[in-house]
């Protein structure tokens, strides 16, 4: 048996859905500015994004770019499995947990860009290191829960989906594949201090 809780209330919701809403704010305000004065949308992505040329000039770009996606789906994709993945890490292991899984994870992803990306690598920007944190501490501690991945119609274990999410966006020049890994590689080792942690059952 678990010691976790698996019980979420409204409450228990707000940091996601503060979260979603930060993110699409941050969206609107750029599209906004990218039909009203270009120049001035690019400074923006510029200021926001995380750059390896320009980081140590810009160092909170290690925040910012969490919250900054570029297209609408884009968005979409990031903020859909933000509350899923989110809502069950926090049925499973607390809020607490879950925030700093997700922020964490996102530096963690940030750092990785710098590390392994060339200095002219335009900015990159976007949630997704820290989703894939929280997908990679799920598929730790929750790896036979079944879930759809889309477009495959059936459903499969967490921890595959996961795998698969992730493999399928190697191939894609324009996604930071470094985000991505150093998110989900923390995630990993943030589930097993959680299956440690709270005595978690698999």
């Amino acid at each position: 048996m678990s010691t976790a809780r698996y019980r979420t209330n409204e409450g228990e919701l707000i940091p996601i859905i503060a979260i979603i809403i930060l993110n699409v704010l941050v969206f609107l305000m750029l599209q906004i500015t990218s039909r009203v004065d270009p120049e001035l949308y690019m400074g923006m992505i510029l200021n926001l994004g995380i750059s390896n040329g320009l980081f140590f000039e810009k160092p909170w770009t290690i925040i910012t770019y969490m919250f900054t996606q570029a297209e609408f789906m884009h968005l979409l994709a990031n903020m859909l499995t933000l509350y899923f993945f989110g809502s069950f890490l926090i049925r499973v292991a607390g809020t607490r947990n879950f925030l700093w899984i997700y922020f964490v994870g996102g530096i963690i992803g940030g750092l990785f860009v710098l590390a392994f990306s060339s200095l002219f690598t335009p900015p990159t920007i976007g949630a997704s290191g820290a989703v894939f944190a929280l997908g990679g501490a799920l598929a730790v501690v929750a790896p036979k829960v079944k879930v759809f991945i889309f477009p495959i119609p059936v459903p499969m274990p967490l921890w595959i989906a996961v795998t698969i999410g992730f493999l399928i966006l190697l191939p894609f020049s324009f996604i930071s594949w470094q985000g991505h890994l150093g998110g989900l590689l923390f995630g990993l080792l943030a589930g097993l201090y959680l299956r440690h942690r709270l005595k978690i059952a698999v």
